[in-house]
């Protein structure tokens, strides 16, 4: 069932303050407690609680404020042109979402915001955040580099996405899950959530799991999946 958007759903705003570890987060590394503490004070009505399941915001929809996730997890989802759903990724409190996308001209949000636990936000206005940023240098660096990060992250996902094949992506997948010594990767995603983050069907993973097991080189069950032949895999992997 389709979700709506937060700002139409249903959610409250707490006016206490949020119990967020600040300092776990890029956006604020460096700051002093004493500004951690300020900050949240500055903003404790802006708090808004979302329940899991839901759309909090959807793609392409306008930016109108900063928006901190202080408590929970959220997907980051990409509709492609196929129809299919890509995952970019997923992302623990405490984190900012699209803040490259905030005083863009257009300002839009380049991907839809899914709730995978009870999450809490902090709404803050782009004219209110502004001024944060330009009361404190250190702040104004981490979000120009969190910015800069996050866009090249998501902007090799997207390229690598377009020029590699489903089965090379699940080979490099599986291989980044394994060390030397460990060759087994517990799959904490289903079915259904892994296609996803390969932004393709569930039939087309399940085809391509069963070729590379009939290949002899995984071996599945349940949610357990054991690299048989790493060479072959890693042969996938790097061929261009």
């Amino acid at each position: 069932m389709v979700q709506k958007p937060m700002n139409e759903c249903s959610h409250h705003q707490d006016k206490g303050k949020e119990d967020a570890y600040m300092d776990s987060c890029p956006l604020f590394k460096g700051l002093r407690q004493s500004e951690h503490d300020a900050f949240l004070q500055r903003h404790a009505s802006a708090l808004v609680q979302v329940p899991k399941g839901s759309l909090v915001v959807r793609q392409h929809n306008p930016i109108q404020d900063m928006l901190l996730l202080v408590k929970g997890q959220v997907s980051l989802r990409v509709n492609t042109l196929d129809g299919n759903v890509l995952e970019l990724e997923r992302q623990e409190a405490v984190m900012p979402m699209a803040t490259a996308f905030l005083y863009g001209r257009e300002g839009r949000y380049p991907f839809d915001v899914l709730s995978l636990t009870p999450c809490s936000f902090l709404r803050i206005p782009k004219a209110a955040w502004l001024e944060e940023i330009g009361r404190n240098i250190t702040l104004l660096q981490n979000f120009l580099a969190l910015s800069a990060d996050l866009t090249a992250k998501y902007a090799a996902k997207l390229h690598h996405q377009t020029l590699k094949s489903l089965r090379h992506r699940v080979a490099l997948f599986l291989l980044e899950k394994t060390t030397p010594e460990q060759s087994v990767v517990v799959l904490n995603r289903s079915r259904t959530q892994l296609a996803e983050y390969f932004g393709v069907q569930r039939p087309s993973l399940a085809r391509t799991l069963k070729a590379l097991e009939a290949e002899g080189l995984i071996h599945l069950e349940g949610k357990t999946l054991t690299l048989v032949n790493k060479p072959a895999l890693e042969r996938i992997a790097h061929d261009f």
